[in-house]
C-alpha cells in the first residue's frame, strides 16, 4: 500500500493533522511509538474548552479515536529510517517493517530534559511544570523551587516573578551563572542553592519538595524544571536534507508548513520551538491543509 500521507509523530500536531487528511479522505498512516512529551504531561490548563486541564493521555486518546473513525491508520512503532525512492518516501521502524507515502509530515517534537527521579513523573503538569507560559498561573502568589542548571534555571527564576516573589533557585546541574544574572537574581530577591538533588519527596502527583546532597531537605509544594539541553527530535528529518536552524528545530515555510524538501512538511514543538499545545494543534492543521492542497495537484 502507498499511504497519501505519512505522519511520523502521533502527539498533539500529528493527531490534529491526521484528523483533517482524514476528513478529506486521503489514505493516512500515523506511525508513533507513543512516548512524545504530551504522554507524559497530566494536565494542561491553558486551553480553550478545558477550564479544569486536561491530560496529554485524554487528548491523544480522544485524538486518535477522532482520526480513527476517519479511517486513519495507526501503527505503534517508533521509525529509525526515512528515505526517498523516485516520488516516494520510505519509513522504516525499528522491527524493519517498510512504509511507503507520497508525503511526509514530520511532528517528531522534542524531548525534555526531566531528572532522573521516577517520583517526578506523576507530577508533571500538575505540581511539577516545565513551561513558565502553560503554568506560571499555577503558582501564582505561592512558594515555588526551581530545580535547573546555570543559564536556564536563573533565567527560568526570573521569568516566573512575574507570578510569584517566592522562589527558591537549586541550581541542580551546577551551570555557570554569569555576573548579570546573578545580578538580577540578587535584586529579585531569589536564593540560589548550588548543590545537586539526592531525593525527589512526592504523594502521588503532589510536589512536597528535596533533599539535597548536603542532607538538607526544603519543602515546596511547587515546582518548575530548566535545566536546558531539550533535544529536538529532528534525526529523521535530516535524513532526507531537510534543513534545521542552529537550535536542531526543523525550518518551515510559515505559511505552508513545508521544509525545504518537496513533499516534506514538519509541524508542532519540532518547527516552531513554542511548546503550546494550541498552537500545534493549527500547526497540524494548517500543515494538513497544505499537504491536501499538493496532493490535488497530482
Amino acid at each position: 500500500m502507498v499511504y497519501d500521507c505519512i505522519i511520523i509523530g502521533g502527539g498533539i500536531a500529528g493527531l490534529q493533522a491526521a484528523i483533517q487528511l482524514g476528513r478529506y479522505q486521503h489514505n493516512v498512516l500515523v506511525l508513533d511509538e507513543g512516548k512524545g512529551r504530551s504522554s507524559i504531561c497530566h494536565c494542561y490548563h491553558n486551553l480553550l474548552g478545558w477550564p479544569d486541564g486536561v491530560s496529554g493521555e485524554k487528548l491523544r486518546g480522544l485524538g486518535r479515536e477522532h482520526a480513527e473513525k476517519l479511517g486513519v491508520q495507526f501503527c505503534g512503532q517508533r521509525v529509525r529510517k526515512v528515505e526517498k525512492r523516485d516520488a516516494e518516501f520510505i519509513a522504516t521502524t525499528i522491527t524493519s517493517q517498510h512504509f511507503t507515502g507520497k508525503r511526509i509530515l514530520f511532528a517528531t517534537g522534542i524531548k525534555d530534559n526531566i531528572p532522573p527521579f521516577p517520583s517526578l513523573m506523576p507530577c508533571l503538569g500538575k505540581s511539577v511544570f516545565v513551561c513558565p507560559d502553560c503554568d506560571g498561573y499555577e503558582i501564582l502568589d505561592k512558594a515555588a523551587l526551581v530545580i535547573g542548571s546555570g543559564k536556564a534555571g536563573a533565567t527560568m527564576a526570573l521569568t516566573l516573578t512575574y507570578w510569584t516573589n517566592a522562589l527558591t533557585f537549586i541550581n541542580h546541574g551546577k551551570g555557570t551563572i554569569d555576573s548579570e544574572l546573578m545580578g538580577k537574581l540578587f535584586e529579585k530577591n531569589i536564593p540560589i542553592i548550588s548543590s545537586e538533588i539526592n531525593e525527589i519527596h512526592t504523594a502521588d502527583a503532589a510536589f512536597a519538595g528535596v533533599t539535597l546532597e548536603t542532607g538538607e531537605r526544603i519543602d515546596s509544594s511547587y515546582a518548575f524544571l530548566a535545566l536546558g539541553g531539550n533535544k529536538p527530535n529532528s534525526e529523521l528529518a535530516g535524513q532526507l536534507g531537510v534543513k534545521l536552524e542552529k537550535n536542531k528545530h526543523i525550518l518551515v515555510d510559515p505559511r505552508t508548513k513545508m521544509t525545504n524538501v518537496k513533499n516534506v512538511w514538519a509541524a508542532g514543538d519540532i518547527a516552531v520551538h513554542s511548546e503550546q499545545t494550541a498552537i500545534a494543534m493549527g500547526d497540524g492543521l494548517q500543515s494538513a491543509i497544505w499537504i491536501h492542497k499538493s496532493l490535488l495537484k497530482e
